[in-house]
């Protein structure tokens, strides 16, 4: 026994150290996640009133795109009409200065004692209305203010433009102003008087207001609304 002791120390001196063996590494632990926080539940009336309020305030909506205007479709029948009112409105208007020249611009030597010039506005109309019949002085006053009448018809149906009370008075009395200087400058027996210009002038504003208005607005109607 005593001679094995020392063979075993020996052995163990020549067999080389075993390597001292690592513990195998443990991969570090995740740290553990903390709960969500619970947010405090809101009560009913709360959350209703927020829910719309935000629901309120939504994006705003692009605008819509205007819807495409369709052509409007063309009626011939009606431009056909309308060209046939002009031209009748202009054979009527020829007529009718054919007849305001045979009635104003034509000699009369049989009244050139009778006539005389007027530059005072009313002093005819005085005169007509001091006859003793009734019948004369209608005669005279209604004569002038129809010989005006169709201009107040006609003119705003041939040319739209002339449209208006203003342009009416205006036109109307510059051409019986012409007329009266030519009968009393030019025509034998026929003298200028400015009370047959106002007659005459109030007779085409009356024809355009009762006739001559809605004719031209119906004959030259916008496009829209003959569409």
């Amino acid at each position: 026994m005593a001679r094995s002791a020392p063979r075993a120390l020996a052995a163990l001196r020549l067999r080389p150290a075993k390597a001292e063996s690592k513990p195998p590494e443990v991969p570090p632990k995740a740290a553990p996640k903390s709960p969500p926080k619970s947010t405090p539940k809101l009560s009913s009336k709360f959350s209703s009133k927020f829910s719309s309020k935000f629901s309120s305030r939504k994006a705003p909506k692009a605008a819509p795109e205007p819807p495409k205007q369709a052509r409007p479709k063309r009626r011939p029948f009606a431009f056909l009409a309308r060209v046939l009112t002009i031209l009748c409105a202009f054979v009527f208007m020829v007529a009718f200065a054919v007849i305001l020249a045979r009635l104003t611009l034509e000699p009369s030597p049989a009244s050139v004692a009778l006539t005389h010039t007027n530059f005072h506005p009313g002093r005819s109309l005085r005169a007509y209305l001091d006859q003793p019949e009734m019948r004369d002085a209608i005669k005279q006053i209604g004569g002038n203010l129809l010989l005006g009448v169709p201009f107040g018809i006609l003119m705003p149906v041939i040319a739209p433009r002339t449209r208006g009370v203003l342009r009416v008075v205006f036109l109307t009395a510059t051409v019986m102003l012409m007329v009266e200087v030519a009968q009393g400058a030019l025509i034998t027996g026929r003298a200028f008087d400015v009370d047959d210009v106002i007659l005459n002038t109030t007779g085409a504003l009356i024809g355009y207001l009762l006739i001559g208005r809605r004719l031209s607005r119906a004959v030259h109607a916008p496009k829209r609304q003959r569409a």
